[in-house]
C-alpha cells in the first residue's frame, strides 16, 4: 500500500521557515517534520512512499539525496554517471517517489496529479505538517470495515491558550496546552480508495472544500475518531511546542524505537 504525502505548499503563515524551504523541510528535533511524519507510517509496515512536491520542491529532492548519501559509504565514477551505496547507518528501509505536482497547484490537483502513481489500490495519505500518534492498524482496519471510499481522522485541536480551573480565586487546576472538551476537525492521516480522484476536477481544486464535501453528500466519507496526539505547525510557536516535545524525550508521535 503506497502512502502520499502532500509536500508542495508555501506554508505562508511560517514564513520565517519558509522562506528558504518548504514547509515539509522545517526541521524537528534536527530532522525535517516530513522525515518524522514517514518514520511514523514506516513503524506500521507502511514504506512506499509518494511525495508530492511544488514549491522549492528540489529542497526535499536534495535532502532525500543527501540523507542516502551521508548515511552510507559510496563509490563514485563521475565520467560514468555512477554512484554505488555500500554499508549504511541510515535504519530506514523506505521506497519514495517525488513527484513535482507544481507551484500553484490546490491540494485536491496534488492528489489528482498522484492518480497515475498509486495504482488502483487502496492508498494512504495525509499532510506534510502535522503528526500524531494515531493507531495506522486500527484506522485502516476501520477503513476496511464500512467499505467507503474515504476515511479522514478527525482530531481534537490542542486549545489556543491555557486552560484554568478555579474554585473561587484559587486556581485548582491549570493545563498548559489542553485538547478542547469538544468539537472535531479534520486532522488528514486519510485511507482512501482510487474512486477518489474521480472527486477532483483539476489543479485548482481544494481537496478540502468540493471532493470531501461531496464524498460527504454522497455517503462516502467516514470519520475515524482519533483521541489521542494530534498537531499540525502552522506557526513558529507550534514548531516550538513540537521542538521541546522532542527536546524533552516526550514526543508523543514517537511510536518508533
Amino acid at each position: 500500500m503506497k502512502t502520499a504525502i502532500l509536500a508542495g505548499g508555501l506554508g505562508s503563515r511560517l514564513a520565517e521557515e519558509t522562506v528558504v524551504r518548504p514547509k515539509p523541510m522545517v526541521e524537528i528535533g534536527g530532522r525535517p517534520i516530513l522525515w518524522h511524519i514517514m518514520r511514523h507510517y514506516l513503524h506500521y509496515g507502511h514504506d512506499d512512499f509518494v511525495i508530492a512536491v511544488g514549491y522549492k520542491g528540489g529542497v526535499i529532492k536534495r535532502w532525500m539525496l543527501d540523507y542516502a548519501a551521508l548515511s552510507a559509504d559510496l563509490t563514485v565514477r563521475p565520467r560514468h554517471r555512477e554512484v554505488t551505496f555500500h554499508r549504511s547507518e541510515a535504519s530506514e528501509d523506505w521506497s519514495v517517489d517525488i513527484v513535482d505536482t507544481g507551484q500553484s497547484t490546490n491540494t485536491g490537483g496534488r492528489i489528482k496529479r498522484l492518480a497515475p502513481w498509486m495504482g488502483a489500490e487502496t492508498f494512504m495519505l495525509t499532510w506534510g505538517d502535522g503528526v500524531s500518534d494515531v493507531n495506522l492498524d486500527a484506522l485502516l482496519a476501520f477503513h476496511r470495515a464500512h467499505g467507503k471510499v474515504a476515511t479522514l481522522t478527525a482530531v481534537r485541536p490542542p486549545a489556543r491558550y491555557g486552560h484554568i480551573v478555579t474554585d473561587g480565586d484559587q486556581v485548582v487546576e491549570f493545563s498548559e496546552k489542553p485538547q478542547i472538551g469538544e468539537g472535531w476537525i479534520n486532522g488528514a492521516f486519510f485511507v482512501l480508495e482510487p474512486e477518489v480522484f474521480d472527486y477532483i476536477d483539476g489543479d485548482d481544486t481544494q481537496f478540502e472544500k468540493e471532493p470531501l464535501e461531496k464524498l460527504a453528500k454522497d455517503g462516502q466519507l467516514m470519520a475515524y475518531h482519533h483521541h489521542g496526539f494530534w498537531q499540525c505547525m502552522d506557526t513558529v510557536r507550534e514548531r516550538h511546542i513540537l521542538d521541546e516535545l522532542w527536546r524533552r524525550g516526550d514526543a508523543p508521535w514517537k511510536v518508533w524505537e
